[in-house]
């Protein structure tokens, strides 16, 4: 089957890792759109979606052949939003916070195709051991942090932080896949049809 070109607007090792679980052809270019435009006023839902749109439209500009996937992903507790640390003072404050305790983590993902652009936003909900001191350093030793929202992933040695999960896998790293499929479905690709042999 052969499908029109798709690119995936992000640099996130994770993004691309997931979507070539399947056979779908697709190019990774970053968004250029400065995230730090949008203020968050409170509603974690609205704040992922509308950075997933933005990027999306600022993508569909130059390339508006292509299907483009966007994404955005955020922690969030108490009211305040957690993305990528911009230091690992603020990476190790980051742990501290979330130390011992549930929050979500929110996707948002973008489909933009010709003039038409659909929006869905994912939440999963993780709960983190307590951690020590030492173990936040030790983690950080090991851990790309700075590209990171909350400072943490799950996979891999991401298991010694994280105490349990409810929700999908894949929106805490980056690309749901169960908003994935329908999005997708909205252009006449199904994930069913696409998957690679293991």
């Amino acid at each position: 089957m052969t499908h029109r070109q798709i690119i995936l607007g992000s640099n996130s090792p994770r993004r691309g890792e997931i979507l070539r679980f399947f056979s779908l052809p697709f190019t990774q270019i970053a968004s250029n759109f400065a995230e730090e435009s949008i203020l968050f006023t409170g509603d974690p839902i609205d704040y992922v979606g509308i950075l997933a749109k933005k990027k999306g439209e600022s993508l569909a500009v130059q390339y508006p052949e292509n299907i483009i996937l966007t994404a955005d992903t955020i922690v969030y507790l108490d009211g305040k939003v957690y993305n990528k640390p911009v230091s690992r003072e603020e990476a190790i404050l980051f742990l501290q916070q979330l130390s011992g305790k549930w929050h979500t983590v929110y996707t948002g993902i973008a489909l933009s195709f010709k003039d038409a652009q659909h929006i869905r936003v994912e939440e999963t909900r993780i709960l983190f051991h307590e951690l020590k001191e030492a173990h936040i350093h030790h983690y950080l030793d090991h851990v790309n942090f700075l590209d990171k929202a909350g400072s943490y992933a799950i996979q891999q040695g991401g298991s010694l932080v994280v105490k349990k999960i409810e929700g999908c896998y894949y929106n805490v790293m980056g690309l749901p896949l169960s908003s994935l499929k329908e999005l997708l479905t909205l252009v006449n690709i199904d994930l069913w049809e696409c998957m690679n042999i293991l």
